[in-house]
């Protein structure tokens, strides 16, 4: 379906996905970059791939590939 076959609807919710997919895989990319290799859990390089696979990618990263400090 192209974008003017969309009605205002499917265009906004088509916008509001895109934007939180864009949001979530910057934060798991910029957290990723800035983390040292010791608070990720596995291979760096291996979360590089995954986080770019949509949309579970970057939401694993940020739920499951952190090493959170203990408190």
């Amino acid at each position: 379906m192209r974008w003017d076959e969309m009605s205002k609807r499917q265009q906004g919710m088509l916008l509001t996905l895109v934007s939180v997919e864009v949001s979530l895989t910057t934060a798991a990319a910029v957290d990723l970059c800035f983390r040292p290799q010791h608070d990720v859990r596995g291979h760096k390089g291996l979360w590089w791939l995954g986080i770019f696979v949509q949309p579970f990618g970057p939401i694993s990263y940020l739920l499951w590939g952190r090493r959170r400090p203990c408190t």
